[in-house]
């Protein structure tokens, strides 16, 4: 277990700097291949060639590709300092570099908006699981009756709407036409549980829709497979009882492929529900991404792109352990 560990924690660091370096070279080696100069992304271009100057000597646009990464790896384990002339500026690590429009760190922006991504993305996860595993599992049981065609029919359309249309409707219904949710900006927990969890409300269910279509239809189809094993039979055949073979043999089984598409799933939301987070206002990562796109600002999309990937990395990871957990005939080695 410990070696399979090891293993495991050096392919995702191995993977991080593959991740960090491709990323790198996109957001600061394309822009010169097509003539444009990063310094006067962060001061525009109407400004004097000193100004200019003195921002490619500050952050270190003068230095080949291959140093610039060099000194961006380095902050992000030991901070970095940023100089010209007597003006020294310290970046702690993990240092992302600074905006270039608002010339502020990237690394404190960006923790600041991932306390709205976080509650966003773990609340929708939790619904998406358990409104998506248990119509799956009642489905499957239920299979070619109406209720069946009624749910897989539900999956189908949660699948098939964007996440803009349904979000829209849903805000128009519940908010505007009703009154039932009230309209407003993100409060923290902190502040106000209550707050907090109604004004999450909405997005919950509008995300999880999406995604517990997918996973009632990929239940489904685990469970079906599952349930004709031999194994199933037997315990039938021992006299067991129903809830105990569905529940320890047949859903334990059909939960591996589920279990992996989720870590997959949660890993990438938590770097930022671009559509989500635009619909309902909500200003988290996948807002700042999507503002940093709008506004050309490639640091924070290059910070806003390395944490989505640590975190499915890192998602990646616990899936693989947790293999071990919900499925005995996996074994770590």
């Amino acid at each position: 277990m410990l070696a399979y560990l090891i293993r495991r924690l050096f392919n995702a660091v191995l993977t991080l700097l593959v991740v960090t370096a491709v990323t790198f070279g996109i957001f600061f080696l394309v822009p010169k291949a097509t003539g444009t100069d990063p310094a006067l992304l962060y001061i525009g271009k109407t400004s004097d060639a000193a100004s200019v100057e003195g921002i490619r000597v500050k952050m270190g646009l003068n230095d080949p590709i291959v140093v610039q990464y060099g000194k961006f790896l380095k902050g992000l384990v030991a901070g970095r300092d940023y100089a010209n002339g007597p003006d020294v500026q310290h970046c702690p690590a993990p240092c992302l570099g600074y905006s270039f429009k608002t010339d502020q760190e990237v690394t404190p922006l960006l923790l600041g908006d991932l306390p709205v991504t976080l509650s966003l993305a773990l609340g929708a996860a939790v619904l998406w699981l358990i409104m998506g595993i248990s119509t799956g599992v009642i489905s499957a049981l239920r299979r070619g009756t109406v209720l069946d065609r009624v749910v897989m029919g539900g999956a189908l359309a949660g699948v098939s709407l964007p996440i803009y249309f349904t979000g829209l409707l849903a805000s128009a219904i519940f908010v505007y036409w009703l009154g039932w949710l009230p309209q407003g900006e993100y409060v923290p927990f902190t502040e106000s549980p209550g707050d907090w969890f109604v004004q999450l409300i909405l997005p919950w269910i509008t995300l999880a829709f999406l995604f517990a279509a997918t996973y009632a239809r990929l239940t489904r189809a685990n469970m079906l497979e599952i349930l004709g094993e031999d194994y199933v039979r037997t315990a039938r055949a021992k006299g067991l009882r129903e809830r105990a073979v569905i529940g320890k043999h047949a859903l334990r089984s059909s939960l591996t492929p589920i279990v992996t598409v989720f870590g997959l799933d949660l890993g990438a939301l938590l770097g930022g529900a671009i559509l989500t987070e635009k619909v309902f206002n909500l200003r988290g990562l996948g807002y700042q991404a999507l503002t940093a796109i709008q506004g050309n600002d490639l640091p924070i999309i290059l910070g806003v792109t390395l944490i989505a990937a640590s975190f499915i990395v890192i998602a990646n990871l616990i899936v693989d352990l947790v293999y071990g957990l919900i499925d005995p005939r996996v074994r770590l080695a």
